[in-house]
């Protein structure tokens, strides 16, 4: 579901590295709502028409300079008007310092004041990301995400049916876990799932008959990830024997998370088939057919090719 109820100025704080020039304003509870910002250039000549107060606010050196040539009076009253508004922080970039009477009007207002050392265009790129990130809508479900040779595998199915153990023996084969058991899944845009861990079960595998492990303590750092894109759905299910199973490939199947199709297939569990081999050959065939190839296109053509060189022929 969509993220309502924003993130808090003090989770963009530890994300963005910035400096809290007003320490003595509750930051935790100051939220944000808005993944846009904007560079108040307008409202500090005093235009408010139009004005969004829900965005994060930029100070970079254009507004600086401008703000340094206006009197003390003159800067009160523009401060102070501008901060009138329920606005959720103000960031200056390029380490400026605010100046003491903007502090003093933030502080009235509880308008929490921020900085970082890095130059605007850049800095305002990656917190529109993180923004983003932060606020996208989101949906919670049972599975376990792997990163396999750089494509995000999602693997389902019912409870008990071989998950996790799939994941551990594709961690031994040098792959990385992002989360078993629960994926966060954020649409981030019309194009791109991302899939993360809910913080209290990171890192953390549960095997039916041995309990839960730690896949950094035992594996290493190498073996996992914070963070991956959704680029394939594998779903697990029991083997039937009068069931129909894809066996050339050559029509995608998908499955949908908060609109966004993902290319899914359907693997059948039976004794003797290994999994993560299975698995690997799948995410590495899902790469090939996004760099252009595919293996069932080929074979359908050599079948056709052959055909048609038979017909010639009598």
């Amino acid at each position: 579901m969509p993220n309502t109820s924003g993130v808090s100025v003090s989770k963009i704080i530890e994300l963005m590295d910035l400096k809290n020039y007003t320490d003595e304003l509750e930051v935790k509870k100051r939220k944000i709502t808005s993944s846009d910002v904007n560079r108040p250039a307008l409202q500090l000549t005093g235009y408010f028409e139009h004005f969004e107060e829900s965005r994060v606010e930029i100070i970079g050196n254009v507004e600086y300079t401008y703000l340094e040539k206006l009197s003390p009076e003159e800067k009160a009253i523009r401060f102070m008007e501008f901060l009138s508004y329920d606005i959720p922080c103000v960031i200056y970039c390029r380490d400026l310092e605010p100046d003491p009477i903007f502090l003093e009007a933030a502080i009235k207002n509880n308008v929490p004041v921020l900085g970082t050392s890095r130059a605007t265009s850049d800095f305002t790129a990656e917190l529109i990301y993180t923004l983003g990130e932060q606020l996208a809508p989101c949906v919670t479900i049972h599975g376990v995400l792997v990163d396999v040779y750089g494509e995000g595998l999602l693997i389902t199915g019912e409870s008990g049916i071989g998950k996790s153990e799939a994941a551990l023996e594709l961690i031994r084969r040098g792959h990385r876990l992002v989360t078993d058991d629960v994926v966060e899944i954020r649409k981030i845009n019309e194009h791109t799932l991302m899939g993360t861990s809910p913080e209290i079960t990171r890192h953390f595998i549960e095997l039916r008959g041995i309990g839960i492990i730690d896949v950094k303590t035992l594996y290493g750092v190498e073996c996992v990830k914070e963070k991956q894109q959704i680029d394939l759905v594998i779903k697990l299910e029991d083997w039937k024997k009068d069931a129909e199973y894809d066996r050339l490939g050559l029509e995608e199947e998908y499955a949908e998370y908060l609109g966004n199709k993902v290319v899914c297939h359907s693997l059948p569990i039976r004794p003797g088939r290994n999994l993560a081999v299975i698995c690997e050959a799948a995410a590495v065939n899902h790469r090939q057919k996004k760099m252009g190839y595919n293996a069932a296109q080929e074979l359908y053509r050599r079948v056709q090719e052959n055909l048609t060189r038979n017909s010639d022929d009598e």
